[in-house]
């Protein structure tokens, strides 16, 4: 992401956050527990949704500028349950089945393969383990919106730091053999039009691969 992105980027999301962002961040992890690994933590919006007393967590941020903001939020908690990692999604240098769950918010439309991202976000999760997810998505197929998400997407990714407007998420996951537990659909609200189209849920690992 770039220099000018990265720091803004809190501001830029600050009204999406109030208006659902919050609310839908604190849903999905309100009963996660134990060894948790979430990828693309960004500035850290997660942080105040985790239970630490239940939660062992590592935090992973590649970017050095997202990363240096959220180290500084990171302060502010009870730090022996908190880990700071350099990992990008592609290579996650944890052992095989090392996770009870694994959590992306906001982050599958911008690693730079998610096929390879979703890989591993299965090799380190134990068997029955959650994989959390809060995503953008494509728009429906046929809708003027999803035309225009064809057409803008190549100048976006440049400008927003490789983020995807039309990735088909949910399918990915799919095809990446998990079982998906939980899915709702949803517009986010004060998001710019082309990024409205959610999807958040919980998909489980299905076997020991």
């Amino acid at each position: 992401m770039s220099f000018i992105a990265a720091y803004l980027y809190d501001k830029v999301m600050a009204e999406t956050e109030a208006a659902c962002l919050q609310a839908w961040r604190q849903s999905l992890l309100s009963d996660v527990t134990g060894k948790v690994l979430e990828i693309g933590s960004g500035t850290g919006a997660n942080l105040p949704f985790y239970n630490l007393k239940n939660v062992k967590l590592t935090l992973c941020e590649p970017d050095a500028i997202m990363r240096k903001q959220l180290l500084e939020k990171v302060k502010g908690y009870e730090q022996k349950s908190i880990q700071v990692s350099t990992d990008g999604a592609e290579a996650i240098q944890a052992k095989d089945h090392e996770f009870d769950c694994v959590v992306s918010t906001l982050v599958c439309c911008s690693v730079n393969n998610l096929e390879q991202s979703l890989n591993e976000i299965k090799r380190v999760l134990k068997p029955g383990g959650r994989f959390m997810f809060l995503e953008h998505v494509a728009a429906k197929k046929g809708t003027s919106r999803r035309t225009w998400q064809n057409i803008i997407n190549p100048i976006w990714k440049v400008l927003a730091g490789n983020c995807h407007l039309n990735r088909n998420t949910l399918q990915a996951i799919e095809d990446a053999g998990f079982k998906i537990e939980s899915i709702t659909n949803e517009s986010m609200r004060k998001a710019m039009p082309l990024v409205r189209p959610t999807i958040r849920g919980v998909a489980i690992k299905m076997d020991d691969a």
